[in-house]
C-alpha cells in the first residue's frame, strides 16, 4: 500500500475512533489500554465495554485490504453502545436465526468485552459469530458475555468482514498484494482481533497467555482456518467448535476438489455485477455489492492461498500442522432441522431410497443404510447430512487433536423443550447458544421461546459450567454435574440432553463411514464432498487402500 493510501486509512480510522467528546464521569470505569482510554459501564459485579476499534477495515477506493492497526486514539472514548454490523444481506423473512441489527457499516471492526470487576488474569474466551460468513454481527443478544463473565472469564466478541466484502478473490487483488494473494480479508480482521487482545486485554484484567477462540457454525469453521493459519499460531492456546464444518475449500487459482479457483470465481462475480475492473467493483457502494454478489451465487469461503491458509483444511488436520491445543468440539442432533435447504427431497418410497443408495454408495452402501435406514426415509434424509457436515467434523476435530497430543472432548446436543419440539425443531442448528450463554431470555424474535423452569436453568448452568472451566484450564467441570471425559481411546463424549449424560462411542460407525467417502472424494479430486450426501451423491470411486 502506498505511503498516500496508508495516510488515508490512517486519517479514516482517527475518524471513526474519535468517539464521543471525553467527558470523564466518575462512576463508570474508564480503562486505559494501549490501544487508548476507553469508558464503559459497570453493572452487577461487571464491566462491559462495547464497540471498542480494534482495526480500520480500508473501505471504498481502498476496499478489500487487509485491516490497519489505527493509531492510539486521543483522550478517553466512550464505550458503551455496540459498533455497527458489517454490512450483509436482509435475513429471510421469518427466520428464526433472523436478529434486529441497528447500523452497519464497511468499516465495522469492533470488539466488545465483558470482564469480572477487578478481574486479574482472568482466562479469555474470544467469540467469532456464526451465519454462513455472509451474516450476523457481534451485538446479537445471543452473545451476550455477561453469564460466563459471571464465572470470572472475560469474553471477548468480535466483528469481521463478511461475503464479498469480506472474502473476494481477484487477480487485481493479488497483483496489488505483496504476497500476491487475495481473499481471507474476514479471516485475517479475525487474526487482526487476536492481535489487539494480545496487546491489550491484560489492562481490562485478562490473561494473553490464556486466550481460547470460540464459535458455531461458521464461527466454528473460523476456529478451524484459526488453527491451520500460520499467521494465528501462538495468539490463542485452546479453542471451541461448536457446529463447525470442515469442507473443502477453492484454492486461489487451481481447480481441486470441485472448486473454480477463488481468483477466478471473483472474475465471474464481476462479471455478473458489470464490473469491468477492480475499480468498477470499489467504486459500488457497501450495501449494493454486497446483495448483488449474493444473489450472482458469490460463494463465501475461504481461499487456500499458501500463506493464510496454506492447505485443505483436512490436510492439515492429517499432517498434524494444526495449533496442537487442547478442543472441545461437538453438534446438535437436529442440525439440518432448520437448515433443511442442506437436505435433499425424500424419494416417495424406501424401495426408491435404497436403490438410489446403493447406485450411489456402491461397497459402502450397507455401512449407509444400517446409519440412515429405508424403514423412515424422511428422518434418514435428515441425519445423513447433519453427521456428513457436523458430526463427522466434530468427532474429526478431537480425533485429531487427540492423534496430536492435544486433549479433545466431543459433545452431542440433543435438548429438546415444548415449542421446539412442537415444531419439530429439537435440537436444532444453534440452539446450545442460549444455554452455553445463558441468554434463554434473550433469543430473536421468532426463535421457538425456552421455558423458565428450574430444568431449563439446571442444564444451561451445567454447560455454562463446562465451558468456562474449558476457558481456564483446558478441561470441561461442572458443579454437581458429571465428570466429562475426553475423547481418548474411549471415544468419549457428553450428551446434553434433559441434563449431562456421558457416554461412549457416540454413533458407531458414522465417523468411519463418512471418513471413507470423504477420502475418496479426496482421492478423485474433482468432487466436494459438501452436500453431496445421500440420494444426491455423486456415485463414489471404488475404495482405494488408504480409505478402508
Amino acid at each position: 500500500m502506498s505511503k498516500r493510501a496508508l495516510g488515508s486509512v490512517f486519517a479514516l480510522a482517527l475518524a471513526v475512533l474519535a468517539g464521543a467528546p471525553a467527558v470523564v464521569r466518575a462512576d463508570q470505569p474508564v480503562v486505559r489500554a494501549p490501544a487508548g482510554a476507553v469508558r464503559g459501564v459497570e453493572a452487577n459485579g461487571l464491566r462491559v465495554f462495547k464497540g471498542i476499534p480494534y482495526a480500520a477495515a480500508p473501505v471504498g477506493p481502498l476496499r478489500w485490504k487487509p485491516p490497519v492497526e489505527p493509531p492510539t486514539w486521543p483522550g478517553v472514548r466512550e464505550a458503551v453502545d455496540f459498533g455497527p454490523a458489517c454490512w450483509q444481506p436482509k435475513p429471510r423473512a421469518g427466520s428464526i436465526y433472523a436478529s434486529p441489527l441497528k447500523a452497519f457499516s464497511e468499516d465495522c471492526l469492533s470488539l466488545n468485552i465483558w470482564t469480572p470487576d477487578n478481574a486479574k488474569k482472568a482466562p479469555v474466551l474470544v467469540w467469532i459469530h456464526g451465519g454462513s460468513l455472509i451474516g450476523g454481527s457481534s451485538s446479537e443478544s445471543l452473545y451476550d458475555g455477561a453469564a460466563l463473565a459471571e464465572r470470572g472469564v472475560l469474553v471477548v466478541s468480535i466483528n469481521y468482514r463478511l461475503g464479498v466484502l469480506g472474502y473476494l478473490a481477484h487477480p487485481e487483488l493479488s497483483a496489488e498484494s505483496p504476497d500476491h494473494v487475495s481473499g481471507n480479508y474476514g479471516l485475517l480482521d479475525q487474526i487482526a482481533a487476536l492481535k489487539w487482545v494480545q496487546r491489550n486485554i491484560a489492562a481490562f484484567g485478562g490473561d494473553p497467555a490464556n486466550v481460547t477462540i470460540a464459535g458455531e457454525s461458521a464461527g466454528g469453521l473460523s476456529v478451524m482456518y484459526l488453527m491451520a493459519s500460520p499467521l494465528a499460531r501462538g495468539l490463542f492456546h485452546k479453542a471451541i467448535a461448536q457446529s463447525a464444518y470442515m469442507v473443502s475449500t477453492p484454492p486461489l487459482r487451481e481447480p481441486k476438489l470441485g472448486h473454480v479457483p477463488a481468483e477466478a470465481g471473483g472474475e465471474a462475480t464481476a462479471a455478473k455485477l458489470g464490473a469491468k475492473s477492480l475499480a468498477d467493483l470499489r467504486a459500488m457502494d457497501a450495501e449494493t455489492i454486497t446483495t448483488s454478489a449474493l444473489m450472482a451465487g458469490f460463494q463465501t469461503f475461504g481461499a487456500v492461498d499458501g500463506k493464510v491458509l496454506p492447505k485443505q483444511l483436512v490436510e492439515t488436520f492429517d499432517a498434524g500442522e494444526q495449533a496442537r491445543v487442547p478442543i472441545l468440539a461437538g453438534f446438535n442432533s437436529g442440525e439440518i432441522r432448520s437448515l433443511r435447504v442442506l437436505a435433499p427431497p425424500p424419494p416417495p418410497d424406501a424401495a426408491s431410497y435404497e436403490k438410489e443408495i446403493r447406485a450411489r454408495y456402491g461397497d459402502l452402501a450397507d455401512d449407509f443404510l444400517e446409519l440412515y435406514p429405508s424403514d423412515n426415509v424422511p428422518e434418514s434424509v435428515l441425519l445423513a447430512p447433519r453427521d456428513a457436515l457436523y458430526g463427522w467434523t466434530a468427532e474429526r476435530l478431537v480425533a485429531k487433536q487427540t492423534a496430536a497430543g492435544a486433549p479433545g472432548y466431543l459433545y452431542y446436543f440433543d435438548h429438546g423443550y415444548p415449542a421446539a419440539d412442537a415444531a419439530d425443531l429439537h435440537g436444532f442448528h444453534a440452539s446450545e447458544l442460549p444455554y452455553v450463554f445463558g441468554t434463554a431470555a434473550s433469543t430473536p424474535p421468532a426463535w421457538p421461546k425456552i421455558p423458565d423452569t428450574p430444568g431449563e436453568a439446571r442444564l444451561s448452568t451445567a454447560m455454562i459450567g463446562y465451558w468456562t472451566a474449558f476457558a481456564r484450564s483446558g478441561v470441561p467441570t461442572a458443579a454437581d454435574a458429571p465428570a466429562w471425559k475426553p475423547y481418548g481411546a474411549d471415544h468419549a463424549y457428553m450428551a446434553f440432553v434433559d441434563q449431562p449424560r456421558p457416554g461412549e462411542r457416540l454413533r458407531p460407525g458414522m465417523y468411519a463411514l463418512n471418513e471413507a467417502v470423504v477420502c475418496r472424494r479426496r482421492a478423485q479430486g474433482d468432487t466436494p464432498w459438501f452436500l453431496n450426501v445421500g440420494v444426491i451423491s455423486p456415485p463414489l470411486p471404488p475404495g482405494v487402500p488408504q480409505c478402508r
